[in-house]
């Protein structure tokens, strides 16, 4: 148990972290609240928050920006995976490990060992919240909406009871579902969804209705660089700034917009919307340059070692050494990763029309199914041989054919 008495809270100005000031206080704190942007927020908001968090009594409050480290230290190595989790999920809540790295150097700043969070004990976020924590120190971790939980069922109207006791007003933002938004995308649950149902007319977040798509198709140019995306349209960009227009093009043309159910950490089925034009786009633009350069054996390989990757940043292991093991690999099939892929879209999906790069593992003398710089022979033979085994056992087993 720490002893000094300062303790650094992740916050969002939403109702739980909201509800974590005073509660805190009451029990002898000192919160220092720490809003890290991952890009799910407007300047309007991030006004509100800052403002929420002074109205709340808190000892101090600083905002980051957290679109670079998201970037550097999750879209990054997600897109060299190539891999969505199960298949279908692009992974679009791992801003969680930025928001603890932000809220872990606050604390180093202000000398504690104390951090806090408003994650509930029913969902994947306080694994992620409590891993990303204790994978990176000693350091002791309260969670006021679990402790409520132990004595309260409804514990959102108690919360909102409590806050309105101490005098401080509760935002009036009644939705219909549970929306989580940054950078990578976003995520819609409740109502409906939860009901196995067809979602309604109002779960619709970036991604235009096929009404609304644009009537000229979208293409745009993809410039990598060791398997990053460095440039679009031959404008060198910032990732962040890069995946954010990546997002405002393709959402335009409803790309990037799925329903999927999953199997959560903690054992439940969990059923979403997703919403990620940037982040699909990037991938398909990214998978198309990495199959034309790498070998058929990399190719073949690669998705085993990403698939595990996924699995360890979907379950809270983000600073699992395995992870930092896995990049070294994916780092490493990258290096002829390189050029430039132009995608396009007519709406709902995307595809990789052109390729370009010194690095395609092109043949000089053939070309599939037009033409080869070998004999009838040789192709003969090599059938032969690459089938021999199967080819021997269904001449030893004939008699098992009737």
């Amino acid at each position: 148990m720490t002893t000094n008495k300062d303790i650094v809270l992740a916050f969002s100005g939403g109702l739980d972290t909201s509800f974590c000031v005073p509660w805190l206080k009451e029990r002898g704190w000192a919160v220092h609240t720490v809003f890290a942007d991952t890009g799910g927020v407007d300047a309007q908001e991030r006004a509100y928050i800052e403002q929420r968090a002074a109205e709340l009594g808190v000892a101090s409050h600083v905002t980051i920006d957290g679109g670079p480290a998201l970037w550097r230290d999750f879209v990054k190595p997600f897109v060299w995976a190539g891999e969505a989790y199960q298949g279908q999920y692009p992974l679009l809540v791992s801003d969680r490990y930025l928001i603890v790295d932000a809220a872990l150097e606050r604390a180093r700043t202000l000398g504690t060992r104390a951090i806090a969070h408003g994650c509930t004990g029913m969902g994947n976020d306080q694994v992620r919240f409590d891993l990303a924590v204790k994978a990176q120190g000693d350091c002791e971790i309260i969670a006021p909406i679990r402790e409520i939980q132990k004595e309260h069922t409804q514990t959102r109207a108690y919360e909102q009871q409590f806050l309105e006791q101490r005098g401080f007003g509760v935002r009036a933002k009644q939705k219909a579902y549970t929306i989580n938004e940054n950078l990578l995308g976003l995520t819609m649950s409740g109502g409906e969804i939860d009901r196995w149902l067809a979602p309604g007319e109002g779960a619709q977040g970036w991604c235009k209705p096929r009404a609304q798509w644009p009537a000229a198709p979208l293409r745009v140019r993809l410039g990598f660089e060791r398997g990053e995306a460095v440039a679009l349209d031959g404008e060198r960009l910032a990732g962040a700034t890069l995946l954010a227009r990546l997002n405002a093009l393709f959402a335009a043309y409803g790309v990037g917009r799925g329903i999927y159910t999953g199997d959560t950490t903690i054992g439940l089925k969990g059923r979403i919307i997703f919403e990620a034009p940037g982040l699909i786009a990037l991938l398909s633009a990214h998978r198309a340059l990495e199959e034309a350069v790498l070998t058929k054996q990399q190719n073949r390989f690669k998705p085993e070692v990403a698939r595990k990757w996924v699995e360890l940043v979907y379950e809270g292991f983000f600073h699992d050494p395995l992870k930092t093991d896995l990049e070294a690999f994916l780092a490493s099939s990258q290096s002829c990763v390189e050029g430039e892929v132009v995608l396009e879209t007519h709406g709902g999906s995307v595809a990789a029309v052109e390729i370009r790069s010194r690095h395609i593992l092109n043949a000089k003398g053939a070309t599939y199914a037009q033409s080869a710089d070998w004999g009838v022979a040789e192709a003969e033979g090599f059938i032969k041989l690459y089938g021999m085994s199967s080819t021997l056992w269904a001449e030893v087993n004939a008699d098992r054919r009737a």
